[in-house]
């Protein structure tokens, strides 16, 4: 008896910790998902900074297009190369704080980029930035996975809205304080990282608490067999894939060389080319959004179809319109083509079950090194031909969406 009264509380806490588990997998933690969300905002802001003044950066010193797409190129390598090895790595030895050692190196970049003073210091800021990256969107994608309560979709949606929320708000935070006053004032998106750390900490000490909870019940999440062959699920990493390069292979054109394009095209200001893809960025925010809940409640496969495929009409109608409708088609083409990643990334980690970190990793990194590549390659086609004609042939990317079809409807496989 004496035996009994003393295991009794041991056992009425483990059972108590199991219940709690029990209940944050059921259970959408919208707190937490706001606050990652939060942090991507804040990061994604401080990485939009670096194409915002690209116009401001060429004429101080002198960079061809050439320089640009390098630029962007050294930016997103270093935001892909580590990505899937940061996210293996942390599936394996999870570092709950991971987010603030990748808010620090963002920092220090944002203040070598303000004072840079030449072509090498701009891309050893931007490499910083990048590095980052790399560390934030593995850990940022997983913690959304595990605060997502089974809605996978709107969790993705939800961190994504931050991440574009801040591509939107940097470039027209740049056009009102750094453009107009000097290189500088870059130092002012400081502010934007400190407080970053300040969120992300507190992220970092639920999903702490979550991962004990997690071992003390022995719950796995995201480990559910699809039921598909090991040569099924290749072939399906690799035609998402495809997608991403061709999603973000255009949406480079657009963020690299929108304003390029609206200059040389339309001529106007530097400040106004801004705004306008402060339109652009703005309707990917709210595709993203779209996107996640949509693909919970029809599957998967149909968002993705109707994402790629379906801008298709308007990037083809595009390079020939005037600039009213320059700026709303590249309004709809950014609600469109954006509300596809969210539902790309959870079919991904739907095809490789209990890998989440790896292949949110490898998503983001691929997606990213497909945006640097992207600009690298269309910066040099701009010189050699012009900016007009790099937007007539990535009108033609969004065509490679109908590959879409040999996907498989995971949801009939599972059933």
């Amino acid at each position: 008896m004496i035996i009994f009264r003393f295991a009794l509380p041991v056992q009425n806490k483990t059972i108590r910790l199991m219940m709690t588990s029990s209940r944050s997998v059921q259970t959408t933690v919208y707190p937490i998902l706001f606050a990652v969300s939060i942090g991507h905002l804040l990061n994604d802001m401080i990485q939009s900074v670096i194409p915002s003044v690209y116009p401001l950066l060429k004429e101080n010193y002198q960079l061809s297009f050439t320089q640009i797409g390098l630029i962007t190129f050294v930016f997103q390598i270093t935001a892909s190369i580590l990505q899937p090895l940061v996210g293996n790595y942390t599936d394996k030895n999870p570092k709950p704080f991971s987010f603030v050692a990748g808010m620090l190196f963002s920092l220090a970049g944002v203040i070598l980029l303000a004072f840079a003073t030449g072509f090498a210091m701009i891309l050893i800021a931007v490499a910083l930035v990048g590095v980052g990256s790399s560390i934030f969107h593995p850990e940022g994608s997983k913690v959304a996975f595990y605060a997502s309560g089974g809605k996978r979709g709107l969790a993705q949606s939800i961190f994504q809205l931050g991440g574009n929320g801040g591509s939107a708000i940097g470039p027209l935070l740049v056009a009102i304080i750094v453009i107009p006053f000097g290189q500088h004032n870059i130092v002012w998106f400081v502010a934007s990282a400190c407080l970053a750390i300040f969120v992300l900490y507190n992220v970092g000490n639920w999903y702490k608490r979550y991962l004990r909870i997690r071992a003390v019940s022995k719950t796995s999440l995201g480990e559910i067999s699809n039921g598909l062959s090991k040569w099924r699920v290749i072939i399906s990493l690799t035609i998402l894939l495809i997608l991403i390069f061709s999603k973000f292979f255009y949406m480079a054109s657009i963020t690299s060389y929108f304003t390029f394009y609206l200059i040389d095209k339309f001529h106007v200001t530097v400040q106004q080319s801004q705004l306008y893809l402060f339109v652009f960025l703005g309707a990917v925010a709210a595709g993203t959004l779209l996107g996640g809940p949509i693909g919970d409640k029809f599957g998967r496969k149909i968002i993705i179809w109707v994402s790629i495929l379906g801008a298709a009409p308007f990037t083809l109608l595009l390079p020939y319109t005037n600039l009213f409708w320059t700026v709303t088609l590249a309004g709809i083409i950014g609600v469109i083509i954006a509300s596809a990643f969210s539902a790309i990334i959870v079919y991904a980690q739907e095809l490789v079950p209990g890998k989440i970190g790896m292949i949110s990793g490898l998503f983001f990194g691929f997606a990213f090194g497909m945006g640097g590549l992207g600009s690298a390659v269309l910066g040099y086609w701009a010189d050699v031909t012009s900016v007009n004609h790099v937007f007539y042939i990535c009108s033609f990317l969004p065509l490679i969406g109908i590959i879409t079809v040999f996907l498989p409807n995971i949801r009939k496989a599972r059933a």
